[in-house]
């Protein structure tokens, strides 16, 4: 993968970028996706933020090479603080990190969100945490996508303001992603399943305490509304 030949993955996140607008990818790592949507005409403006000194140094070297630099400004800060106001960003891209960290970074650079109409997320794993921050965030979930690349299972999510609610199987699942149904949204659940069978047969083994109590039931129930899910 390079800043021309993205991974699927991110040209699934790209595809949710609207034209013209002002981009923040977050977690930037080499700015790939940055070079890509302003090479590929999508964006004129975007801003690489990485907080690792590594990544954003390379960012650096990348953007320089495309020969991007008075178009992608590249930061080293702590999530989105790499945003600012006189930046005009309206749409924030975050892609290959754990849904929690994601909801976390979210939640500790809100106030960086105010001109912010759109964002896009690609977490690797617990997306419910993005989706039960939407909700309490006023934040609604428009659309979603699941695809397979290297034997591994990605969604993405695409977010903008407005208060919605939704069951616990959409917060699990995903309301877009459940509507869709799709082979490889079954495959995942599928084998979310079976791990979550596993962790509760090892709990059914073990002795269990007031914590562990707790996580067997909140299991037994997900596995419920799993299997209820795939069964229909």
């Amino acid at each position: 993968m390079n800043a021309k030949n993205l991974s699927e993955r991110l040209r699934l996140v790209a595809s949710f970028v609207e034209a013209g607008t002002v981009v923040a990818d977050i977690g930037s790592d080499h700015a790939y996706l940055p070079c890509w949507l302003v090479q590929n005409g999508q964006t004129q403006r975007a801003i690489a933020g990485e907080v690792v000194k590594g990544p954003f140094e390379s960012a650096q070297r990348n953007v320089a090479k495309e020969g991007l630099t008075s178009q992608i400004t590249v930061r080293l800060a702590n999530g989105l603080q790499a945003i600012l106001p006189e930046d005009g960003v309206d749409t924030v891209t975050i892609a290959g990190m754990g849904g929690t960290l994601i909801s976390s970074i979210l939640e500790n650079g809100v106030e960086n969100l105010e001109s912010v109409r759109r964002i896009i997320v690609q977490p690797n794993i617990h997306a419910i945490a993005i989706r039960e921050w939407a909700v309490s965030n006023s934040w609604r979930v428009i659309d979603e996508a699941i695809l397979k690349e290297d034997h591994k299972i990605y969604e993405v999510l695409v977010l903008e303001r407005g208060n919605l609610a939704y069951s616990p199987k959409e917060l699990l699942m995903g309301p877009v992603l459940l509507k869709a149904c799709s082979p490889i949204f079954i495959e995942k659940w599928q084998s979310e399943l079976k791990e979550i069978e596993r962790v509760i047969t090892a709990l059914s083994n073990s002795v269990l305490t007031d914590e562990t109590q707790a996580k067997h039931l909140q299991l037994l129930q997900t596995k419920e509304l799993i299997e209820g899910v795939l069964k229909s």
